[in-house]
């Protein structure tokens, strides 16, 4: 019988200590998971399908955000994320005809993809702020 119990309270232990790793585990992942994602976590996740991880788009489909004349007009470029598109469009002298859908981000998401879109793929543009971001979403 005290076999029994020695293995049993081996189980135990070992089923305590699992426990409490898993929860330090959660702990840390949770504190990793409420820090905000950067503009490039953003566009791998928002923009990188169509704009491909580059920024060169695709051919005939979807326009290029590397080096793109486009984002020359920041108003419009942060009203083409929040409201989404249809239609022809000209970027770097060829025309696109697609579909944009209007991004299901916060000002803030916003801002810190099109940051690192204006900062990145050799652009030369300066960062977007949130307030930025609010004032087109703002309007009509």
């Amino acid at each position: 019988m005290s076999k029994y119990f020695s293995v049993l309270g081996g189980v135990l232990l070992v089923l305590a200590s699992a426990c409490g790793s898993n929860n330090n585990k959660q702990a840390e992942s949770g504190s990793q998971a409420s820090a905000p994602a950067s503009g490039e976590d953003i566009y791998k996740r928002a923009c990188a399908s169509c704009h491909m991880g580059s920024g060169d788009g695709i051919a005939n489909v979807y326009p290029p955000l590397a080096q793109s004349d486009y984002l020359a007009n920041r108003e419009k470029t942060i009203h083409q994320v929040i409201k989404g598109s249809s239609g022809p469009m000209t970027v770097n002298g060829k025309e696109y005809n697609n579909t944009m859908p209007p991004q299901q981000l916060s000002d803030d998401e916003v801002a810190a993809v099109l940051t690192y879109v204006y900062t990145n793929m050799g652009n030369t543009g300066t960062a977007v702020t949130p307030a930025e971001v609010k004032a087109v979403r703002e309007k009509p």
